[in-house]
């Protein structure tokens, strides 16, 4: 569903040098799949996102949704994808209905079929509660859970989440989560960033290791711990970026 082929992202530096946020990237995510994409901070994988979901144009390479080029139908790539970081803005003077019924107009849905599908979301995201209240009213929760929904009013067959659960509580954090693998369950495809590695190591079947813009490990769980002969994610995770030196107590 998902193809990526030597994707390379290249910004100026103000002293006029170059920087390679993203070098020569390659992978593959089927129909149905929740992809862990990994990495520390600094290592491309918001700018891998951005260009995935075709809001930042590569200096080089290709992605293909669904076998269209991204870059070559921006637009048509656009409405198959819900994007959602942990930072995606609200109106914060509109209620989610009144957001989730705007955004629904951007996409052309009719006005039945939009109704349904935003009480279809509410329903699912347990919106019901604060459905009326001015965005800028709501928890870091109930804000997380209505982008979640703006993200899927076009019900796209492509999720691409960056950070998705950060700063949320444990509650919200499960909600969340679970909503994300019903939504694999039923055939969409996800693309999952987050820092916090037991939602990757429960919730993915692949893991991609991006260090210093470069995909240097990619595999299941399982096969990454017997290259690395390590047991735990973040010891694999450690490994794979040279960091894994003990500490030692002075």
């Amino acid at each position: 569903m998902i193809r990526i082929e030597g994707l390379t992202k290249v910004f100026p530096n103000p002293d006029g040098t170059e920087k390679t946020a993203v070098d020569r990237i390659s992978f593959r995510i089927a129909r149905g799949e929740i992809y862990g994409l990994l990495g520390p901070n600094g290592a491309g994988k918001t700018t891998t996102l951005r260009m995935v979901s075709g809001l930042l144009r590569p200096t080089a390479g290709s992605v293909f949704i669904g076998g269209i080029d991204v870059t070559g139908h921006p637009q048509e790539v656009k409405r198959q994808i819900g994007y959602l970081t942990a930072n995606t803005g609200l109106y914060m003077r509109l209620t989610p209905f009144e957001l989730l019924e705007y955004f629904a107009t951007l996409y052309s849905i009719p006005r039945a079929p939009a109704r349904q599908r935003i009480a279809e979301l509410v329903a699912w995201l347990g919106m019901e509660d604060f459905l009326k209240l001015r965005c800028g009213a709501l928890s870091t929760g109930q804000k997380q859970r209505t982008n979640i929904a703006r993200a899927l009013i076009a019900d796209p067959s492509v999720l691409v989440l960056d950070e998705p659960t950060l700063g949320l509580d444990v509650l919200s954090n499960r909600l969340i989560l679970t909503f994300v693998r019903k939504q694999a369950e039923a055939g969409k495809t996800v693309l999952l960033s987050t820092h916090a590695l037991d939602e990757i190591e429960t919730m993915c079947r692949r893991i991609g290791l991006i260090h210093n813009g470069r995909l240097i490990a990619e595999g299941d769980l399982e096969t990454l711990k017997r290259q690395t002969n390590r047991q735990r994610l973040s010891e694999v995770f450690l490994k794979l970026v040279g960091a894994d030196e003990p500490v030692i107590a002075d």
